[in-house]
């Protein structure tokens, strides 16, 4: 999970370029995990290209690849390009096919850095805000005044499962929102909300 308010795509985005006869075709992506940004990379991977180089940001996640091109020349300028325009959960695939002219080590950083760069530029942005899950209990009595502190601390996904002794409700909110709404509901329900947060929870 990226737990950090992020710029990332909203859709696909597509761009060629032709530098001294290679041709370039940049292709960008929203992703969420790894696993999403190495499907991505496998569906896309052009066969019959010199080249399919490479780089993803996933939070403090990212990696590149240059796949044969010298190193340095290209994941890692394809990387600086998602880092350059502030975005996050994005993979790249740059694809070169060899045009007979050599381009050297500048030319090579130039070429895929710039497709890149360009094709993140154009393409169709949203901002994420980061977001938890919380959960918590309160009497009968207390519901509305629980949904009215839920709905102004921007919540969504709320569930609601009425027990024996009271109403149980689980909803994601803005992590900015987490300390304002405990102490709300801490209040509201006596310090008896029973309250979590999924990132205090286990894993498994």
């Amino acid at each position: 999970m990226i737990d950090t308010n992020h710029d990332t795509l909203s859709d696909v985005s597509r761009l060629e370029q032709d530098v001294r006869k290679s041709r370039f075709l940049a292709i960008a992506a929203p992703v969420i995990t790894v696993d999403e940004a190495m499907a991505f990379l496998a569906k896309h991977h052009v066969a019959d290209a010199t080249h399919n180089c490479w780089a993803y940001r996933i939070g403090n996640q990212y990696r590149f690849n240059d796949d044969g091109e010298p190193s340095g020349t290209a994941g890692k300028p394809i990387l600086q390009a998602i880092e350059g325009q502030g975005l996050d959960a994005v993979v790249v695939l740059v694809v070169r096919w060899f045009g007979g002219i050599k381009l050297g080590a500048g030319g090579l950083v130039r070429a895929y850095g710039g497709a890149a760069a360009e094709c993140l530029r154009i393409a169709p942005r949203r901002h994420v805000v980061a977001r938890t899950r919380v959960s918590l209990a309160c009497a009968y009595s207390e519901q509305g005044a629980i949904r009215q502190r839920l709905a102004a601390s921007d919540a969504t996904d709320i569930d609601q499962t009425f027990e024996g002794e009271g109403v149980c409700f689980s909803a994601r909110i803005p992590l900015d929102q987490v300390d304002t709404l405990r102490l709300a509901v801490a209040d509201i329900t006596r310090g008896k909300s029973q309250w979590r947060d999924e990132r205090e929870m286990p894993e498994g």
